[in-house]
Parts: C-alpha cells; sequence; structure tokens
C-alpha cells in the first residue's frame, strides 16, 4: 500500500488552514472599520467647526460675501383715489382726493462692471479662510423712464424726489466714499434703513433737475472697493450687463444663472479672467417695477473663490483609503505567513491594524498645527517605523521587514499623489489599484492553495 499522509486534527487544521487565515484576517478588518468610522467623524467635526465658527467669524469681521443689485433709479409718483362722503346737513356728497405715494424702480440701460480683485488668505489659529480685496469701476446709462403701462399723469411723477439706490449684501466691507457721478452731479451714496429689505441699501440724496433723465438718457460712473469673502456674485440689471473679472486666485468656481464667455475665460497658477455679457431677453424680469423691488437674487451669476482641496478634506479623502490601506497590509502579511510558513497570531494582526488607524489621527492632529505635507511625512513615517521594528520582532526576518516597510511606503506616497489630484484622482487611482492587484496576483501564485484539508 501507498503510504498515505496523516490526517490533520481540528485543531491543527484550525492553526494551518489558508481558509481559516483568510477569515480570520476578514474579520479584523471589519473590526477596525469601526475605529475608521469614528476618525472620519472626527475629521467631519473639525472640518465643520472650520466652516461654521472660526471661517464664518474671520468673514463677517472682514467682509461676508457680496452680491451688488444696482444701481437703479428710484422715482415717486403720486396716485389719487376719490372719496366720496355723505353730508347730511347739505345733504349732498363731497369729494376728497386721497393722494398716495409710490415708487417706481427702473434698471439702468446699460451696466458695465470691471473688477480687479486682489486676494489673500486670513488665519486665526490653525483655522484659515480666503478672503478677497474687490476695486471696481462700475459705468453705465439710464434711459428715459416710461409710466405708460401704469397711466401716471406727468403731473404726478415727483421728480424733485427721484434718487439712485445701491443694494448689496455686505456694506461692513465698503472701503471707500462712494460718489456716484450722475451726468455732471456728483452724489454721495449713503445708507439708508429698511426693516423690510432683504439686502443692504444705500442711496442718494435727491437729485437735481440736472441728473433727471426726463428728457433724454443720463450716464453714470461710480468707483467701488469692497472687501469680501467666498464669493462676489453680480444681478444682471442693465438691459445689457458687461462684467468682467480679473484675480490672482487661481482656483474661481464660475456659480449662478449665467456663465462667463469661453473665449474670455482663463485661469492660470497665477490668476484667472472671465467677462459675462447678459442681454435683457436673458433674463426673466422686465426693466421697471412699480411698489417695491423684486427679489431677484436667483438671476445673479459670478465667482466663487474656493480652496480646491484643503486640509480637512485633503484628511477625509485619506481616511477614506483607510479599510484599502488595512487590508493591503495585511494581504501582504497573509502572503508571507503563507508562503514562509511564519505563524502570526490574530493579536499582532490587531496590533498592525491598529496602528495603522493611529496614522489618520496623527495626521488630522499634526495638520492643525503645520502644513499637511509635513503632517503627512510625519505621520506616515511614524506608523511605517513602528510597524517595520514590529514586523521584525514577530517575523524575525530583515527581508520581510524590508518588504512590509517599502511595500507601506510605496502605498502612502501613491495615496498622497492621488489626494493632491482634482481631475485626475480617479484615473490615478484605479490605475494604481490595478498594477497592486496584478502583483499580489503574481505572488500568490506560489501558494498552495488546494493543501488546506483536514
Amino acid at each position: 500500500m501507498e503510504n498515505q499522509k496523516p490526517k490533520k486534527s481540528f485543531g491543527q487544521w484550525i492553526k494551518t488552514s489558508i481558509t481559516i487565515r483568510m477569515l480570520m484576517v476578514g474579520i479584523l478588518i471589519l473590526v477596525l472599520l469601526i475605529p475608521l468610522s469614528y476618525i472620519k467623524s472626527l475629521i467631519q467635526e473639525r472640518s465643520i467647526r472650520q466652516e461654521q465658527t472660526v471661517v464664518s467669524d474671520i468673514n463677517q469681521k472682514w467682509g461676508n460675501q457680496v452680491m451688488l443689485y444696482g444701481p437703479i433709479l428710484k422715482i415717486p409718483y403720486q396716485t389719487h383715489k376719490i372719496k366720496k362722503t355723505w353730508d347730511e346737513k347739505t345733504k349732498s356728497y363731497t369729494e376728497e382726493d386721497i393722494i398716495t405715494v409710490h415708487h417706481a424702480f427702473f434698471f439702468p440701460d446699460l451696466l458695465d462692471i470691471k473688477a480687479n480683485v486682489t486676494s489673500d488668505t486670513l488665519k486665526r489659529g490653525i483655522y484659515k479662510s480666503p478672503v478677497y480685496t474687490s476695486d471696481m469701476k462700475i459705468k453705465g446709462s439710464f434711459s428715459i423712464p416710461s409710466f405708460d403701462t401704469q397711466d401716471i399723469a406727468e403731473e404726478d411723477i415727483l421728480w424733485d424726489k427721484s434718487t439712485i439706490i445701491l443694494n448689496s449684501t455686505n456694506l461692513k466691507g465698503i472701503k471707500s466714499n462712494l460718489q456716484l457721478k450722475l451726468g455732471t452731479e456728483n452724489y454721495l451714496l449713503q445708507s439708508k434703513y429698511s426693516k423690510n429689505s432683504y439686502t443692504n441699501t444705500l442711496e442718494t440724496k435727491f437729485l437735481n433737475e440736472n441728473s433727471w433723465p426726463k428728457e433724454k438718457a443720463i450716464d453714470f460712473n461710480l468707483d467701488l472697493i469692497i472687501n469680501g469673502s467666498n464669493q462676489l456674485k453680480f444681478i444682471p440689471v442693465g438691459k445689457e450687463t458687461n462684467v468682467s473679472i480679473t484675480s490672482d486666485w487661481a482656483s474661481p468656481k464660475f456659480d449662478g444663472n449665467y456663465l462667463p464667455d469661453p473665449k474670455t475665460k482663463s485661469i492660470t497658477e497665477k490668476g484667472f479672467k472671465a467677462s459675462w455679457k447678459v442681454l435683457q431677453v436673458n433674463r426673466e424680469f422686465e426693466q421697471e417695477f412699480f411698489g417695491e423691488l423684486p427679489h431677484i437674487n436667483s438671476s445673479a451669476f459670478g465667482v466663487k473663490f474656493i480652496v480646491p482641496v484643503d486640509d480637512y478634506q485633503k484628511s477625509e479623502r485619506t481616511a477614506k483609503y483607510g479599510y484599502l490601506v488595512i487590508a493591503l497590509t495585511f494581504l501582504v502579511f497573509f502572503l508571507i505567513q503563507t508562503i514562509s510558513k511564519i505563524n502570526i497570531h490574530p493579536f499582532q494582526y490587531l496590533m498592525i491594524g491598529l496602528a495603522l488607524t493611529m496614522f489618520y489621527t496623527l495626521l488630522i492632529s499634526i495638520s492643525e498645527h503645520s502644513s499637511f505635507l509635513y503632517a503627512y511625512l510625519i505621520a506616515g513615517t511614524s506608523v511605517v517605523v513602528l510597524i517595520s521594528i514590529y514586523t521584525k520582532a514577530i517575523l524575525r526576518s530583515f527581508k520581510f521587514m524590508a518588504m512590509i516597510s517599502t511595500s507601506l511606503t510605496a502605498l502612502y506616497a501613491f495615496i498622497f499623489v492621488i489626494i493632491q489630484l482634482e481631475d485626475y484622482a480617479l484615473l490615478v487611482g484605479s490605475i494604481g489599484l490595478f498594477l497592486i492587484l496584478g502583483t499580489i496576483m503574481m505572488v500568490s501564485r506560489k501558494i498552495d492553495w488546494g493543501n488546506d484539508g483536514v
């Protein structure tokens, strides 16, 4: 009879079975997803704190987002209502003319805005926020206003009470006296409180007769320097609205109801340029309103000044690869254990996994006090050195220690490259994972997967 290999006892099979090892590694990976989820929650919490408390406080003091609505010609007018009252003494009706004053608002025919935006970054402690100062040149013209649609007599139009108004979401950021030149006259725009207004209003004094667009169109000019943050937007109130923005901010996001002309748009590392042209036919509202100004914020357009990937976003994106780092590291140890027949206890796998999760807590805590690059280098180096020393202790081999340290270093470097990218992150990540899978498939050929029975 041929010699037969003695069957393994159940206890020996548990210790040496490749299947059991794979199940054990899989269970440990699932267990380690629990601390990883807590780390992701911590990163999100710190990011929300930055956005809701520190950054909002910085922006409020410097100047919040800017949206301009105007200039607008405001002309009061009178309406008449005859009230009849019966007089018992005279046995007849008496008539009373009740006069009510309303306001008409006329948008300019032409609105041309050129904005030169200088950006900066303000810091408070470990937090920072992008801000800007915009130097604007605003010019345009008002045509002769028409009251025909309201059937208002000429004598009921109160030309001597007409004004120019400009609405803005941010008065605190204005850094220049606003002298509006209307025709040949200059008018100072001053704040005017209105409890029913959804924006802050600036208004001139009553226009004199030389500034009325009563018989002919009249031009206006205005220089405005304003501090702001996050975004700069305009409402296209002109029958033709032209806006041109030049800035040194390299990561703009063009936002709102209209996009800039692609032929004029240019984005480089030194900044961006963009121009918009919006005609009346492109809008959803007319050129004049009677009674009150409409809420037309939805028609605003402009640019957002964004940080493409800030430190918290980078940390969060890095943490999303946590399960991949743990799984691949465990897989390397599993292949070493299976090929070399060295026994690695589940507790040792757990210690290695916890060391890998510590990378993310080190990363987020150090990055709050230093640059993300230094934080990543310190956290990555610390974890790689710790696991390498531990590997030498449990595997007792410099060769395996070098293999583990090289694999971890390459993996952390690969993830760092991915999180720095924006447009090509998915492509580079997919190619990298494909190469990693190919390497693992080649190495796993040496494993005798059939020798796993009792």
